[in-house]
C-alpha cells in the first residue's frame, strides 16, 4: 500500500523530526516551478529553481506582474481560472519565452484563500492528446468496469485500466476499514514483485491529515521519491505572513519519512488517486515503481477522471451488493411493526417468533429490557450479565444507537461472556425508563495478514512520548485478533434506528388511546361502583321485608298451611338469607373499589397473630388447627385492616375445603432466588400453603371471580363465592398479584404480593 508524507500525525499524540503540518511545507517537488500571485497578479513568491525552468533568478521575479512571462492572451486566460472556488485546479498549456529560448508548459492555476497560485510543468512540445482518443479511452474503460456487478472483480479491472494508462510496476486497489486501518482487495504488477493483495496495513500508514488531503484532493503524485525539494522564496507570504496553504498543489514537496517508507519498499515512484464514497475516503489506487518515473499532466487527468468515474461507479457495485440484504431487513421490519401495533403484549409481539428480533440486524441474541423485566432470546449472556451491561451502558452511553464489534475492549468485564458477545448493538427506546433493546453477536477469531508488524512504526521514548517512524520491512506478519465480532453493517444500524422510531409512534398512538378509554373507564367503575353501592343498600329493604313476612307466617300461619306451602316459606326465608349475603358482599366490593388506601409501616407478624387469635376464638376444637409460620414475616407498608382480610379469608378457606383428618397451613414468604418474579424486586411474595381437597386446574383463573362456587351451597359451609374477589381486589389495590398453584387431593398453595 502506499503512504505518502503524510505519516506525519497530529502533534498531540506522535512526536516526528518533521512537526510541520503536511499542508505547509514551504517547497515543491523539483520536477516543475511555482509563483503566488497576488489577486492583482504580481507574483508574491516563487520557488527557487526559476532559472533553470525559466531563465530567470527568483529576485528578477519577485514583485513583476505576471505579463512580464506571459503574453496578454496567456495572462488573460490563467487570469480567468483564478474566478473559479477554491480548490478547482485548471490546466492550459502555454508558451514561455526565457533568456534559454521558447520553451513550453502545462500550466495548472488554482487559488486558496490567501493567494493564487500557478505551477508550471514542462513539456517537449506542444503536442495533447486529441479529444478524440481521450474519448475513445474513457469509453472503453467505463463499458469494460461496467461489464461487472461484482465489486472484487470491478476493482481488478480498474487496478489493470490504471497500470495500461500509467505504465506503473504495481497497481493496488486499497480499502479503509472502521478504524481507518485497510487492506489492498485488488492488485495488478510485475511478476517479480511480491504480491501485496490480501495484506493489512495499520492506520498509522495513513494518518488522519493525509486521509484528510486524500479527501480534498483526487490525485497525488510523486515523480521521484530521492528528489530534494525546493524551498519558497519568500518562505511566507509577504501580505498575510503566514506559510503558503499547498493542499492543492501538484507540486507540494514529500517529507523525508515518506521517502524513507517507500525506500524501504523498494518503491522510488508514486502516484495515489483518492476514491471517494458519500463524501468520504472509501479507499486508494496506490501505483509504485521501483524507479523514478515521470507521466504528463495529461495522463494524470485521466487518472483522475478514471478515479472519479470508479467512485460513481463504486457506489453502484456496493449498492447492487447490499440491496438484497436491504430489501430482506426492510421486509422483517414491516412485519415486526405490524406485530407491535396490534399486539396486546409488547414483548410476545418482538420475540415471537424469536428469529425475526434476531434478523432484523443478523444477531445470534437479543435482550428486551424493560425497566427491570429482561427477556433473552437467543445466544446472550446471563439475567445477571445482561443487568450488569445496561447498567454500564445507563452510565457510559449517551447515544440512542450504540455499536461495537469488541465489547471487552471497553468493557473488561465483557470478557466473562465473549463466546455471546464481543459484538454488541444497543437501541435506546426511552430517555426517561430504563427501555433498551441489545442484540449480541459471538466472538470470531480472525487470522490477520499484516505487510510487517504494524508496531514496527511506533516507538516509545524514555520521556513517555511516542515517535512515529517508517517501517523497514513488509514481509507478511501474521496476527490472531480475538474479543471482536462481525462489524455491524449500516444497513443494520439503519434497521435498528427504524424500528425505534417505529416503535415510539406506535406507544405514542396507544399511549393517546389508553388514555381515552382510562379516562372513559374511570368514569364508568365510579358509576358503576355508586350504582352497585346503591343498588346493594336499596335492595336490603325490601329483601328484610321479605324475610320478616316470610318469618311471621312460618311462625303464626304453618297450623292453617300445608307441608308444601311451609316448604315453601322456608325456601323463601333461605333464599332471602342467601340473598343478603351477595348483596352483602357486593357492597363490600363496591366500597373497595371507592376506598382510599391508609399505608402505614406494619409488623406482619402482629397482624397474624391477631389473625390466629379470632380464628381459634370462633371455632370449637382450637386445639386442633394446626397453623405453621416457618420464620418471621418482613414488616411491611399496607392498610393493616384490609390486609387482615386478605389473611383471615386466606386461612379460613384453608381450613374450610379440607377434609383431611389432620388439617394444616403454613403461611411464609419467598425469597427472591425463590421465585420466577423479577430477581431485582426487593418486594416478597407471601404463600399460604394448606394440605386441603386441592382445585381442578381448569378452574386455577376462575375462582377469582364473584359470586364463582366450585361446589354446592350444602358442601363445606357455603358461601356466597365473594371471598377470593374481595381478596383480588385489596391485593390490586396494593398494586401487587395474586395466583394460586394447586393438586387435587393434596392441596393448594396462594401466592400474593403488596407492592
Amino acid at each position: 500500500m502506499s503512504q505518502s508524507e503524510d505519516t506525519i500525525a497530529p502533534t498531540n499524540s506522535l512526536t516526528n523530526h518533521d512537526r510541520k503540518a503536511i499542508h505547509l511545507p514551504g517547497s515543491i517537488q523539483p520536477h516543475g516551478v511555482l509563483l503566488v500571485l497576488s489577486n492583482e497578479l504580481e507574483i508574491l513568491q516563487v520557488s527557487h529553481n526559476t532559472q533553470e525552468y525559466l531563465g530567470r533568478e527568483p529576485e528578477d521575479l519577485l514583485g513583476q506582474p505576471l505579463s512580464y512571462l506571459f503574453d496578454a492572451r496567456q495572462t488573460e486566460t490563467i487570469k480567468h481560472s483564478f474566478t473559479k472556488k477554491i480548490g478547482t485546479t485548471t490546466g492550459v498549456k502555454v508558451t514561455i519565452m526565457t533568456l534559454i529560448g521558447e520553451r513550453y508548459f502545462e500550466s495548472i492555476a488554482h487559488r486558496t484563500a490567501d493567494a493564487l497560485i500557478l505551477e508550471l510543468e514542462l513539456i517537449d512540445s506542444r503536442s495533447e492528446l486529441s479529444f478524440l482518443s481521450f474519448q475513445a479511452w474513457a469509453s472503453e474503460a467505463i463499458a469494460t468496469m461496467q461489464n461487472t456487478s461484482n465489486l472484487r472483480e470491478f476493482l481488478h479491472l480498474v487496478a489493470e485500466e490504471v497500470q495500461k494508462i500509467t505504465g506503473f510496476d504495481r497497481v493496488m486497489v486499497y480499502q479503509f476499514d472502521q478504524q481507518q486501518a485497510g487492506s489492498v482487495i485488488a492488485e495488478v504488477k510485475r511478476d517479480n514483485l511480491s504480491p501485496y493483495l490480501g495484506l493489512h496495513y495499520p492506520a498509522t500508514d495513513i494518518p488522519e491529515p493525509a486521509r484528510e488531503l486524500y479527501k480534498r484532493c483526487w490525485l497525488r503524485f510523486i515523480p521521484d521519491l530521492t528528489a530534494q525539494s525546493v524551498k519558497l522564496i519568500p518562505t511566507e507570504n509577504p501580505i498575510t505572513h503566514q506559510p503558503l496553504d499547498l493542499s492543492y498543489s501538484v507540486l507540494r514537496s514529500f517529507g523525508s519519512c515518506c521517502a524513507e517508507y517507500h525506500q524501504n519498499m523498494g518503491v522510488a515512484a508514486v502516484l495515489v488517486i483518492s476514491l471517494i464514497q458519500e463524501q468520504q475516503l472509501w479507499g486508494l489506487i496506490s501505483c509504485h515503481h521501483q524507479t523514478p518515473k515521470y507521466i504528463s499532466y495529461e495522463v494524470r487527468k485521466m487518472c483522475e477522471l478514471l478515479g472519479q468515474i470508479v467512485s460513481s461507479e463504486l457506489a453502484n457495485k456496493i449498492s447492487h451488493s447490499e440491496w438484497d440484504y436491504k430489501v430482506k431487513l426492510k421486509s422483517l421490519q414491516s412485519e415486526l411493526l405490524a406485530s407491535i401495533s396490534q399486539a396486546d403484549n409488547f414483548i410476545d409481539a418482538l420475540i415471537k417468533p424469536e428469529i425475526r428480533l434476531l434478523d432484523l440486524v443478523s444477531a445470534s441474541g437479543a435482550a428486551v429490557c424493560l425497566d427491570h423485566e429482561i427477556t433473552l432470546v437467543g445466544e446472550t449472556p446471563n439475567i445477571a450479565q445482561v443487568r450488569a451491561l445496561v447498567e454500564w451502558a445507563n452510565n457510559q452511553v449517551s447515544d440512542n444507537l450504540f455499536s461495537t464489534d469488541s465489547l471487552p475492549q471497553l468493557n473488561p468485564r465483557a470478557v466473562a461472556f465473549k463466546d455471546a458477545a464481543s459484538g454488541l448493538l444497543l437501541l435506546r427506546i426511552s430517555q426517561v425508563r430504563r427501555y433498551y433493546i441489545l442484540w449480541f453477536r459471538p466472538e470470531v477469531i480472525q487470522i490477520v495478514n499484516w505487510a510487517g508488524n504494524p508496531n514496527d512504526s511506533i516507538q516509545f521514548e524514555a520521556d513517555g512520548s511516542i515517535t512515529l517512524c517508517p517501517r523497514k520491512s513488509f514481509e507478511q506478519w501474521q496476527e490472531t485478533v480475538r474479543l471482536t465480532s462481525l462489524p455491524w453493517q449500516p444497513s443494520e444500524l439503519e434497521s435498528a434506528l427504524a424500528l425505534k422510531n417505529a416503535i415510539v409512534g406506535i406507544v405514542l398512538s396507544k399511549a393517546d388511546e389508553l388514555a381515552k378509554i382510562n379516562l372513559e373507564l374511570e368514569r364508568s367503575n365510579r358509576e358503576l361502583a355508586s350504582f352497585a353501592y346503591a343498588a346493594s343498600h336499596d335492595l336490603k329493604e325490601p329483601l328484610r321485608g321479605i324475610y320478616n313476612f316470610s318469618t311471621v307466617l312460618l311462625e303464626d300461619y304453618a297450623e292453617i298451611l300445608d307441608d308444601e306451602g311451609v316448604e315453601c316459606l322456608q325456601t323463601v326465608v333461605s333464599l332471602s338469607v342467601r340473598m343478603e349475603t351477595l348483596i352483602n358482599a357486593l357492597l363490600r366490593l363496591s366500597q373497595l373499589g371507592q376506598a382510599q388506601l391508609r399505608l402505614e409501616i406494619t409488623d406482619l407478624n402482629e397482624l397474624l397473630n391477631q389473625v390466629i387469635e379470632v380464628f381459634r376464638a370462633s371455632r370449637q376444637n382450637s386445639q386442633l388447627i394446626n397453623i405453621r409460620v416457618p420464620r418471621p414475616l418482613p414488616t411491611m407498608q399496607c392498610y393493616q385492616v384490609l390486609v387482615n382480610e386478605v389473611f383471615s379469608n386466606l386461612i379460613g378457606n384453608a381450613f374450610k375445603y379440607n377434609d383431611k383428618v389432620e388439617r394444616w397451613v403454613e403461611i411464609g414468604y419467598l425469597d427472591a432466588d425463590q421465585h420466577l418474579l423479577d430477581q431485582t424486586s426487593v418486594t416478597p411474595v407471601f404463600y399460604i400453603r394448606d394440605n386441603g381437597i386441592g382445585i381442578p386446574e381448569h378452574h386455577l383463573e376462575t375462582i377469582f371471580r364473584l359470586f364463582k362456587r366450585l361446589h354446592s351451597q350444602e358442601k363445606y359451609g357455603g358461601g356466597a363465592g365473594a371471598g377470593l374477589a374481595i381478596v383480588k381486589k385489596i391485593i390490586e389495590l396494593h398494586e401487587g398479584q395474586i395466583w394460586v398453584e394447586s393438586s387435587l387431593t393434596v392441596g393448594s398453595t396462594f401466592y400474593f404480593t403488596l407492592e
